[in-house]
């Protein structure tokens, strides 16, 4: 469990007096993340429970988390089913524990589907795709900060880690990227507020009753940010799309979620021709930030850093690949 900041029953409990939810009856630390303590909270209001979420920010600044919050906000009052940040008494979505910044959030149904098919991924896809156009209107703005100039920034605290391939490959990625945020194609594709981390374990599904799951909701936001819708659907598609042993793109699974997305918000020519790029370009971001958080950890209850060399392979393979799944 990848809990930072420990806290206990009764500092919490003194925490919700500020809330008007009820009184807390359990706190259970959540066993995945490596970014954030996060927390189940179960409180009783007039003899009926409910489940919360209890996020300790470790990394990001109180000054940072305000669009993240307030987008989670925003697309939950325009029906997209994430976690809705809960107002303390005073109003406040953000608040402090131990000089950390905290928020608590409503608790979405259903559990992550780690073995998804062609059917999860078409949901995905269809509220990916909801989610950007829900967030067009949203006001607030923050690039995404592991973009391009994190990945640069990056490179020569993890060099030294590499062998002599992995640096030439890292140094050539980084490159081909560059040229490519700088063109006008780049320019000109469609973007707006992005989840960039929309993994299989931040999405959930719920049993309908029916012996069929339906999709429950999006979660985790806090790598949120500004960016191309592409390189959204980039990294959701290297995550649900792919055979997990060998980084190959799946492609039936990956026909599903980019026409479920394409059915909402049509995906246009210039997305199409740099397909690729974004492919790519969402390998290399998770390749450098495993290759940091497995060689610069921070210290944690039970962290566990994630494989760096998963990124590696889907990153080459997504460079050799001369024909990937479009619409």
């Amino acid at each position: 469990m990848a809990v930072f900041t420990t806290v206990s029953q009764d500092e919490i409990a003194q925490w919700l007096l500020d809330y008007d939810i009820g009184t807390l009856r359990d706190l259970r630390g959540i066993p995945t993340g490596i970014e954030n303590s996060n927390f189940f909270v179960t409180v009783e209001r007039d003899g009926r429970a409910a489940e919360y979420v209890l996020t300790i920010f470790e990394r990001l600044r109180f000054d940072q988390l305000p669009y993240y919050l307030h987008m989670m906000a925003h697309l939950s009052a325009r029906g997209i089913r994430v976690p809705a940040p809960i107002p303390a008494r005073n109003g406040e979505i953000l608040r402090a524990i131990k000089d950390k910044p905290a928020t608590l959030v409503t608790r979405l149904p259903g559990r992550s589907q780690l073995q998804p098919g062609t059917a999860h991924c078409a949901e995905v896809g269809d509220m990916l795709a909801r989610m950007h156009l829900a967030g067009q209107d949203y006001d607030r703005q923050q690039p995404n900060l592991r973009s391009l100039p994190w990945w640069r920034q990056t490179e020569p605290e993890i060099r030294p880690f590499l062998a002599a391939e992995q640096r030439e490959l890292l140094a050539a990625e980084l490159a081909h990227q560059s040229a490519f945020f700088d063109s006008a194609d780049y320019a000109a594709l469609p973007g707006g507020p992005c989840h960039c981390d929309l993994f299989r374990d931040n999405v959930l599904f719920e049993d309908d009753g029916e012996g069929r799951s339906r999709l429950g909701g999006f979660f985790d936001f806090y790598f949120a940010g500004n960016d191309k819708w592409l390189f959204d659907l980039a990294v959701t598609v290297n995550d649900w799309c792919i055979d997990l042993d060998s980084g190959a793109l799946d492609d039936e699974r990956a026909r599903a979620m980019l026409r479920a997305y394409h059915a909402v918000r049509p995906l246009g020519d210039v997305e199409a021709r740099h397909w690729q790029d974004m492919l790519r370009a969402g390998a290399l971001r998770f390749w450098v930030s495993r290759l940091w958080d497995y060689h610069l950890p921070r210290e944690a209850d039970m962290l566990q850093p994630h494989d760096p060399t998963h990124f590696e392979r889907i990153l080459r393979r997504r460079i050799d690949a001369t024909a990937l799944p479009w619409t």
